[in-house]
């Protein structure tokens, strides 16, 4: 790390990458003054993702080109240690003048320290961005939009074509078909599904991927927040029996496998279809680049609220200018640039992610595949993200809750009882 920034580091800690000199800025051109010298300006974009500084250096220097005179530097920190950095950044001018910001309930602490910029006047762009997206960069008491959303993560049943083509299986229609299916794969001594268990963090995502059906998506979710639904209620609960039966097809020993051992299951060929996040692709094609994969959404089960098959998604963050960045106008005019189509596509073709921008279409197959399906048939991802921001957090008790439901040692009603009272402590309905 280097200039203004040298203090803070030195009293976190913690070494920074500083990651090429990339010059970002607004895409309609022209150079900002600031701090450095002679005019220059440096911007610091902070972020948790160390793995992605190569691919940020690459989409900088688009902006970099545009914008002669500004310079910014991808600093990525420890995934674990982010939240804490950033935080202690945020507070003085010594921070970053972009960071990564978490979405949902994560977001609002920085939001109640008033540590980042209100972007609804500042960023026009946002104005096409949906609803819904917006949501995972939202301040929940104001209202307000305080990142610019990057990236759109969908939850699947990911497969192995070779896999299902050596037993004669297609992409289910049915909830029958999905049945028959892995009944087919287990009688081949084939796992059906690697299911992550021990590592909690994962149920609450495979309880979407089997049972938004069954509890009914946004529909559902509306209902929830205006106090007229509840995780006690049969919807959601058997949404929990749904996911539970599916058990039957995971690994025999299946109490002990963790998010590391279900991965190598899968990558292994061992396993036929792994249920997770759309995020998985680029892990898997790293670990085994032979593997031929192919992605579907669990059809609507007998009885399920929802007639078509619903794809479960949320947004993984935004992006965010520091309140106390000496270089705003710098930092708002590359949020700015966040917004555009140009960035967008960079984004998802150098992360192999889905970009959140309106109209990006990726290049990847699976990627463009799996943002069709959200795009036709949106199914929110309710612990996570809309029942978190206050303590404690619905995605902490529903992983809680589900890690003893499906290892025996609740039912269905006590683990969505579990999820329901501790949210009751804060969460008040919409009027």
């Amino acid at each position: 790390m280097i200039g203004r920034r040298s203090g803070l580091i030195a009293a976190l800690g913690t070494l920074a990458l500083a990651i090429g000199a990339c010059s970002p800025g607004a895409s309609d051109g022209g150079s900002d003054s600031g701090s450095g010298a002679g005019g220059d300006v440096t911007l610091e974009v902070w972020g948790w993702r160390q793995e992605d500084a190569a691919a940020y250096k690459k989409i900088f220097a688009t902006y970099e080109d545009a914008n002669p005179g500004v310079t910014v530097k991808y600093v990525p920190y420890k995934a674990d240690e982010y939240d804490t950095i950033l935080r202690t950044g945020l507070s003085d001018a010594n921070g970053p003048d972009v960071a990564q910001l978490r979405s949902y309930g994560l977001l609002q602490p920085l939001v109640a320290s008033d540590s980042v910029v209100a972007l609804d006047d500042e960023v026009d762009a946002l104005a096409e961005f949906p609803e819904a997206t917006l949501d995972g960069a939202r301040g929940v008491e104001d209202g307000k939009v305080y990142g610019v959303p990057f990236a759109l993560q969908t939850l699947h049943v990911i497969y192995n074509k070779k896999i299902f083509a050596e037993h004669g299986i297609e992409e289910p229609e049915t909830w029958d078909d999905l049945n028959a299916a892995f009944a087919t794969l287990k009688g081949a001594d084939v796992t059906p599904l690697s299911a992550t268990i021990s590592d909690t963090w994962m149920l609450p995502i495979q309880q979407e991927i089997f049972g938004a059906t069954t509890y009914g998506g946004h529909a559902y979710l509306d209902r929830m927040l205006a106090g007229q639904a509840s995780f006690t209620d049969k919807p959601w609960v058997d949404s929990l029996t749904t996911w539970k039966n599916t058990s039957q097809y995971w690994e025999a020993n299946f109490q002990g496998v963790n998010y590391a051992d279900a991965q190598a299951l899968f990558t292994s060929g061992q396993a036929a279809a792994f249920p997770g996040g759309v995020w998985e692709l680029a892990v898997f094609s790293q670990a085994n680049p032979e593997l031929e994969l192919g992605i579907f959404n669990v059809p609507p089960p007998p009885g399920a609220a929802a007639t078509e098959t619903l794809v479960p998604g949320y947004v993984d963050g935004s992006y965010g200018v520091s309140a106390k960045s000496p270089d705003k106008e710098a930092a708002l005019k590359l949020v700015n640039w966040m917004a555009s189509p140009e960035f967008g596509q960079a984004f998802t073709e150098q992360l192999r992610q889905i970009s959140a921008v309106p109209e990006v279409v990726p290049t990847d197959e699976l990627l463009a595949e799996a943002l069709e399906a959200y795009t036709a048939n949106p199914s929110p991802y309710v612990t996570y993200a809309y029942f978190s921001s206050g303590e404690p957090t619905a995605w902490d008790l529903a992983s809680e809750g589900l890690s003893k439901y499906v290892l025996g040692q609740s039912s269905a009603q006590e683990a969505a009882t579990h999820i329901q009272q501790g949210v009751d402590q804060w969460f008040k309905p919409k009027p």
